[in-house]
């Protein structure tokens, strides 16, 4: 079986259509299945039932639960080679309206180590065999040959994309592919780690028959400035989210105040500036369990 490429070379006669579906109609010919993004670097709902996410892939959405359309709709499970969808009326219309071009690598049999930041780069080049690299906004993505299951922050600034995830185009990169290496199959199966910039004290209230905030006010104002200062980040988002979680966990964690409400709020921010639902969930489990909850 002739492995895929990230390779970009359009045949003639696309120069009418959209950039992103040139682009995704290229890939799709090497057997790369892809998807559009919308603003945030988020699918589209590929389906008018679940029209921009509506059918819970996202917490804050008025249909919680998942997707029960016929067929597979949305994020990864929407990537496709197959160009007559590609180019049907419905993908036209979001392909039109992409910001950028996403793929699922394990469906083209590839795995992409996501490294977030220097730190995360410099360890990569002492613990990786080299492979093809491409340069991203904060780091860059190493791809290799096989899939394996994906998992977000297996160490600081490191997220794994391979089967059940999306991983955004930006280029073919540089260097030949090789192989996936046990050391990149071994750090899927350790517990992810904490994602933090700089270490920092956290004060944990001591819990009591009564509740420290005395009035919802006090939890009101601070899930919105934790909201606030999530959307507002404008690097290290994956660090900001870890650090804001273990702020709102630090302060409100003990005293049962939060609800699943105040939960999805902070999950909904961070998902708007392009988190994934998984990695939502890590960084607010590694909170927890850093402060003992």
């Amino acid at each position: 079986m002739t492995q895929p490429t990230l390779n970009r070379r359009e045949p003639s006669g696309m120069h009418t259509l959209p950039e992103a579906l040139r682009t995704a109609l290229t890939l799709a010919a090497a057997g790369v299945p892809v998807l559009p993004l919308r603003r945030g670097k988020v699918p589209f709902g590929n389906c008018p039932t679940c029209k921009n996410s509506i059918c819970g892939d996202r917490p804050n959405m008025k249909m919680p639960g998942p997707c029960r359309c016929p067929a597979p709709c949305h994020a990864w499970a929407a990537a496709t080679t197959d160009p007559d969808m590609l180019t049907s009326p419905a993908w036209t219309a979001a392909w039109r309206r992409a910001v950028a071009v996403a793929y699922h690598p394990g469906g083209a049999g590839l795995t992409v180590v996501d490294l977030d930041d220097a730190d995360a780069i410099a360890w990569a080049r002492t613990a990786l065999p080299a492979t093809r690299t491409v340069a991203t906004t904060r780091g860059e993505h190493w791809i290799y040959r096989g899939v394996m299951a994906s998992r977000n922050a297996v160490r600081p600034g490191v997220d794994i994309k391979s089967s059940m995830a999306y991983a955004r185009y930006l280029g073919p990169g540089i260097g030949s592919m090789a192989d996936l290496p046990d050391a990149v199959r071994a750090l899927a199966g350790k517990a992810p780690s904490p994602v933090q910039t700089a270490p920092h004290a956290v004060t944990v209230p001591a819990r009591s028959g009564e509740c420290p905030h005395r009035t919802p006010a006090f939890l009101e104002r601070g899930i919105g400035m934790a909201v606030e200062r999530i959307t507002e980040a404008r690097s290290a988002v994956h660090a900001t989210v870890y650090r804001t979680f273990l702020a709102v966990l630090s302060t409100h964690g003990r005293c049962g105040c939060l609800t699943d409400a105040h939960v999805s709020r902070l999950f909904a921010a961070a998902q708007t500036k392009g988190e994934s639902p998984r990695h939502c969930m890590d960084a607010w489990a590694n909170a927890r369990a850093t402060l003992g909850l």
